[in-house]
C-alpha cells in the first residue's frame, strides 16, 4: 500500500483553504500502480460472486468498470440528477452544508442481485451510504464497498456498518 500511496499527489488548499486534496490521477497514469490497485481490489472480492459493480459519479466510474470486468460482473452507474436517460430512482442525503441527490436507473438492479459499491474515496461516508440506500431501494443486496482511498479520521465506515469495506490506501490525518 505504501508504494501506491507514493503515487498519489497531495494538493494543499484545494478546493478551498484548509483542505488537503488527494489527487488519484497520478496513480491512474502509472500503469503498474493502477494494475496493482485493481488486482488487489479484485483479489479481495473474487469469491463473493458479485453480479454488479455500482460506481459512484465521477471517479467511481474509473475504478468500478475495471473491477466489474475482472470480477465477471456488470457495471451500473450511480449519477447526479438528470444525467441518466431512462426512468430513475433517487435518494437525497445531507451534506455538511445542504443536500445532494443520487440517481440510478430503476431497472439497473434486480431484486436479490449482489452488488459491490465502488468509489475512489471514502471520506465522511454520506455519499456511499446514500448509494447503498438507493441500491437496496431497488432490491439489490449490497455485498461490500471498495475504495481506492480512505480518510480514516473522518469515520466514514460508521455510515456503512455491516458491509465488507475494503480500502487500499488509508490516511490517518
Amino acid at each position: 500500500m505504501n508504494e501506491l500511496k507514493k503515487l498519489i499527489r497531495e494538493i494543499p488548499d484545494y478546493p478551498k483553504p484548509g483542505i488537503l486534496f488527494y489527487d488519484v490521477t497520478t496513480l491512474l497514469k502509472d500503469k503498474k500502480g493502477f494494475h496493482a490497485l485493481i488486482d488487489r481490489l479484485c483479489d479481495h472480492y473474487k469469491d463473493h460472486h458479485i453480479d454488479l459493480v455500482a460506481g459512484i459519479e465521477a471517479r467511481g466510474f474509473i475504478f468500478a468498470p475495471a473491477l466489474a470486468y475482472r470480477l465477471g460482473a456488470g457495471f451500473v452507474p450511480v449519477r447526479k440528477p438528470k444525467k441518466l436517460p431512462a426512468k430513475t430512482a433517487s435518494v437525497s442525503y445531507a451534506l455538511e452544508y445542504g443536500t445532494d441527490t443520487l440517481e440510478i436507473h430503476e431497472d439497473a438492479v434486480q431484486k436479490g442481485q449482489k452488488v459491490l459499491l465502488c468509489d475512489d474515496l471514502l471520506a465522511t461516508g454520506g455519499t456511499a451510504a446514500a448509494a447503498v440506500q438507493l441500491i437496496r431501494k431497488l432490491g439489490g443486496v449490497v455485498d461490500g464497498a471498495a475504495f481506492a482511498v480512505e480518510l480514516t479520521f473522518l469515520s466514514g465506515r460508521k455510515k456503512l456498518d455491516g458491509l465488507d469495506i475494503f480500502t487500499m490506501i488509508q490516511y490517518d490525518k
